[in-house]
């Protein structure tokens, strides 16, 4: 769903100096399910730790750096954000109601200001 939102995502995901030429190539590539892996290993961080998301401040600051430094723009974070609820959707079915959808949204959405804020922190001129 990602590449079809916004396929110029697709020159981000390279690995080992390998421009894919497909998003298909990109998906079935064991680099990029690694990466799918760890995004999800950052949503469940979050969700395991609701109730202080705090303390994942400085990890998700610093993620947010390491996406800046190779020209990711913050606002693809929301076609991530619509292709994860769009993912949810498909899985949970009836049971993704108006309120699910809400909690998915902030909670993702408070992910994405944390990482954010490494955008906010990095010196001028880098």
């Amino acid at each position: 769903r990602l590449f079809d939102l916004d396929p110029d995502l697709l020159p981000f995901f390279q690995y080992n100096c390998k421009q894919f030429t497909s998003p298909q190539e990109c998906l079935s590539a064991p680099e990029f399910l690694d990466h799918i892996r760890k995004v999800m290993l950052v949503i469940d961080a979050a969700v395991s730790h609701l109730e202080n998301l705090s303390c994942l401040e400085e990890y998700l600051c610093n993620l947010g750096k390491k996406h800046q430094a190779i020209g990711v723009k913050v606002e693809s974070f929301s076609t991530v954000g619509e292709s994860l609820l769009y993912m949810l959707e498909k899985c949970l079915g009836t049971a993704f109601s108006p309120d699910v959808r809400d909690a998915w949204s902030k909670l993702y959405g408070a992910v994405v200001k944390a990482m954010q804020r490494g955008w906010e922190t990095l010196p001028e001129g880098d």
